[in-house]
């Protein structure tokens, strides 16, 4: 079998999941700090499910035993017109 991705956003592999759960790895938040899995542009909707399934493969895991990572807001919102504005200054 060739290369295959698990996380598209982040050119994550099978093979670097594999291995990082063999290392001690036992949780999606270490994978995420690890491997950046869930920290692309899509915020882990298209990788999180494959690489939870992997993870309860490989550590013998009931797949429910599984938790999500912590999702981060932005300490402060910050409104688009500051952004907006804040382009404008630096054309």
């Amino acid at each position: 079998m060739g290369k295959v991705i698990v996380c598209f956003c982040e050119d994550v592999t099978l093979e670097e999941v594999r291995r990082a759960v063999k290392e001690g790895y036992r949780d999606l938040e270490h994978l995420k700090r690890l491997l950046g899995i869930g920290t692309g542009p899509c915020q882990g909707k298209q990788c999180l499910v494959t690489v939870a399934k992997i993870l309860a493969e490989e550590a013998g895991f009931d797949p429910s035993e599984i938790r999500l990572p912590t999702f981060r807001p932005p300490a402060r919102p910050v409104p688009l017109g500051v952004l907006a504005h804040a382009e404008l200054e630096e054309e």
